[in-house]
């Protein structure tokens, strides 16, 4: 009996040991949380989250993590826990304004954008130290990538630009990119010829640069996108590759018959549903994504309706960049009333392409041009507007939550460390108040953010945005 007492006893005991799991202890404990599976829409509740140094380290429930301990602990009871933000698409710039500038990195994380794809100007070697300095802890901000300099033709009006006229100045254009260390080529059609832009995706895409841009109205889509172009800024290209006949009004553009603006009418006339989903599968074979930015669309398009003078976010940028604005402002006010029914048109034209580019394949990746020249599109506010975006356009909140999340990632190739709540991923996390599985509102709703090594509460957060407000009230 004694020997079965024992036996009974030491059973008893392993169970509870293995209910309650090891004792052990982590940099950062996070404890009761519901983490959202950003891959399939699961929700995996109480939950505990162990990280160590910049890495999630151990996942289990709460009753295999009553053991754990840690230096910081945070309790997330009925919250949800999602990877940061990505905002694919924004602009530092204006070499005058670079304290401006630099004030925008804590606007993003007080609004749970972790990282940022810097998508060129003419403060570069500026924004180069912030991505190192960042990197290693010694300044407070998003993860900077960027392409540094836009590659451009001659005279282009854009500033800072790496401008080239022939095959070899763009070899040398490229050299200087690899010594910058960029992580993508950035090439935009001002002044660039459609040829030299073509060659220009090609010898970056040999050189195993993700390559983005603004594309020649003379270039067909899919033949820059065949090339090796990873992403479409901007979704007003979206419009001209479903025209049913586009390659017919290229030619009579290049031929002089019509004008850009008739041509660019024609597109839009022509679009066709069926032809837009044919080409939008054929980008996604060739492995293109867009990067819609349509809350810029959506501000410039219903000007007459609203000014943005009142806007609160307004008290978080600096004059110098709010007079960057004004060129686009001014065009607005001084459009005719047929021309802004036509931009309030265009604009809901290009909402309704979302859906089609979901059912085609093609990722599509969050982004929302803030920042720098590009007017009341707020650095890290603006993503949200640019996801409600998105959903209301006919995207599950799953669907809108993985634009950013795990397409963002993708782009660059590291699903490896960030895309997902998981064990061996980067600690770069939002503890959320509401479900973003419901409604992607729910990203507004940060209880905390994690970035790495860092925990920020609320408040903290908060502090951000009245440091940066004070500096400019």
């Amino acid at each position: 009996m004694k020997i079965l007492y024992l036996i009974i006893i030491s059973s008893m005991l392993l169970t509870a040991c293995k209910k309650e799991g090891d004792s052990l202890k982590f940099d950062i404990l996070i404890k009761d949380v519901h983490i959202v599976n950003t891959n399939t829409g699961a929700l995996i509740e109480n939950q505990s989250i162990g990280i160590n140094a910049d890495t999630i380290a151990k996942i289990a429930a709460m009753d295999q993590s009553i053991n754990w301990t840690a230096g910081k602990t945070v309790i997330a009871k009925d919250k949800y826990v999602i990877p940061g933000l990505w905002d694919m698409h924004m602009h530092f710039g204006a070499d005058s304004l670079i304290s401006e500038n630099k004030n925008m990195l804590p606007l993003y994380l007080a609004n749970g954008v972790t990282t940022i794809r810097d998508c060129a100007a003419d403060i570069s070697p500026s924004v180069l130290k912030w991505r190192r300095q960042i990197e290693k802890g010694e300044l407070i901000g998003p993860s900077i990538f960027t392409s540094g300099p836009k590659i451009e033709g001659k005279n282009s009006i854009w500033p800072g630009d790496i401008e080239i006229e022939n095959e070899e100045e763009l070899s040398s254009a490229l050299d200087s990119l690899d010594e910058l260390q960029v992580d993508f080529v950035k090439i935009t059609d001002n002044a660039l010829s459609p040829e030299l832009f073509l060659k220009s995706v090609q010898k970056a895409t040999q050189r195993g640069y993700k390559t983005s841009g603004h594309i020649p109205f003379a270039l067909p889509i899919n033949d820059v996108s065949k090339a090796g172009l990873t992403t479409i800024e901007h979704m007003g290209y979206m419009l001209k590759a479903g025209a049913a006949n586009e390659l017919e009004i290229i030619e009579k553009h290049k031929n002089g018959e019509i004008d850009y603006r008739t041509a660019n009418a024609l597109m839009n006339q022509s679009f066709d549903e069926a032809t837009a989903l044919n080409k939008y599968k054929q980008l996604a074979e060739n492995g293109t994504a867009i990067v819609p930015t349509l809350i810029g669309n959506r501000i410039i398009s219903y000007w007459d309706e609203d000014d943005h003078s009142d806007d609160p976010e307004l008290q978080y940028i600096g004059p110098g960049i709010i007079k960057t604005y004004q060129g686009r402002v001014n065009r607005a006010k001084a459009a005719s009333a047929e021309a802004i029914e036509a931009r309030h048109e265009n604009y809901k034209n290009l909402v309704t392409l979302i859906p089609i580019i979901n059912a085609s394949g093609m990722m599509i990746i969050a982004g929302t041009d803030a920042g720098f020249l590009n007017s009341y599109i707020y650095p890290g506010f603006a993503l949200h507007d640019e996801l409600e975006i998105y959903q209301k356009a006919g995207l599950t909140p799953l669907e809108v939550l993985q634009t950013s999340v795990v397409n963002g990632p993708k782009y660059f190739g590291l699903t490896d460390k960030y895309g997902s709540v998981t064990e061996g991923k980067i600690a770069d996390l939002l503890i959320l108040n509401s479900n973003p599985l419901e409604d992607i509102k729910a990203t507004k709703t940060i209880d905390y953010l994690i970035k790495k090594t860092k925990v920020y509460d609320r408040s903290q957060l908060d502090a951000m945005l009245l440091e940066v407000k004070n500096i400019y009230n």
